[in-house]
């Protein structure tokens, strides 16, 4: 099936993937070539490695190419951000640049979007992944399903994916600082398929999403689409009252019908023990959301361009 009156962007956030850079390239235009009419925006996320370099010199010789350099490394979803903003086509296609994301699966995405679907997700029906990255995923996903609001999205479904111009466009309305673009897509509520995949291994270079970055991700979708955080004062607060009233029942019977002496101390011990680990684990929440405010109204850009190439004639 061809596509000759359509244009796909295909936005691929780069932190030092100078290796993998023109392999994919390579794959995705012997893939694309006959196919459909193509752009591939690579998001430079402040790499410290020769990545934007070799960009640079795909852009001189492929005008399909276009590239956004970022000042520095503001993270994977606002790379993808940068360049979906940037992205012409009618359909938009975001995956890494490690080559785990098979590029031949786009063939098949623009299939399903072709039969309907305005959103079509890879999952991963295998993947060769460490084992503690692995299992904490789908621990992470299986709560993220549980406490969430609305149903985010099937187990083991990252940023691979295809969403047509009328989600981009809803998209694009919506400003947040906090990005999580996996629950953001899903928000919508369009109409989705599904394409399952082996995951194959990284091939060149050290993954750029650290534990750090996993877990700022995980809480991204968890403080922005479930209000359970703030609920967990309630249940935890109910746990300690009913602590409480147990112990003070238990010693209360103690002193009265066993005539033990329990000084003062005691009694408020077990309180203040309670109250203080309630009250530090409700500040937490608490903070974890004002800061969340504080980022909104601070009004700064989720990126910043250094530069770009073959923009302009986007």
């Amino acid at each position: 099936m061809n596509y000759p009156n359509s244009l796909l962007s295909i936005v691929i956030p780069v932190f030092n993937e100078e290796e993998n850079i023109p392999v994919l390239y390579g794959k995705l235009s012997d893939i694309l070539r006959d196919v459909v009419n193509f752009e591939i925006i690579f998001v430079n996320d402040g790499s410290r490695d020769n990545s934007q370099q070799v960009i640079g010199k795909l852009v001189e010789n492929d005008r399909r190419i276009k590239f956004v350099n970022l000042t520095r490394n503001f993270g994977h979803q606002a790379a993808i951000t940068a360049g979906m903003n940037f992205a012409s086509g009618n359909m938009t296609v975001t995956m890494d640049c490690d080559l785990q994301d098979p590029p031949e699966l786009i063939v098949e995405m623009m299939k399903k979007h072709a039969e309907g679907a305005r959103v079509v997700y890879a999952r991963r029906k295998k993947r060769e992944d460490s084992f503690f990255k692995k299992y904490s995923a789908k621990l992470y996903y299986s709560i993220l399903k549980k406490v969430s609001k609305m149903p985010i999205m099937e187990e083991n479904i990252g940023d691979f994916r295809l969403i047509d111009r009328k989600v981009m466009d809803e998209l694009k309305k919506m400003n947040e600082k906090s990005i999580y673009l996996r629950g953001m897509i899903a928000w919508l509520g369009f109409n989705y398929a599904i394409i399952d995949y082996d995951r194959p291994l990284r091939k060149h270079g050290n993954s750029g999403f650290s534990l750090v970055k996993m877990v700022g991700l995980a809480m991204d979708g968890i403080l922005g689409f479930s209000l359970l955080p703030l609920r967990l004062g309630f249940f935890i607060g109910l746990i300690c009252i009913l602590a409480g009233l147990f112990f003070l029942g238990y010693i209360s019977y103690d002193a009265i019908f066993n005539h033990v002496d329990y000084p003062l101390y005691k009694w408020l011990t077990i309180a203040l023990v309670l109250l203080v680990g309630f009250m530090f684990i409700l500040l937490w929440v608490m903070a974890e959301y004002i800061g969340r405010i504080f980022d909104e109204t601070k009004g700064r850009p989720v990126y910043v361009i250094d530069s770009t190439g073959n923009i302009d004639e986007a």
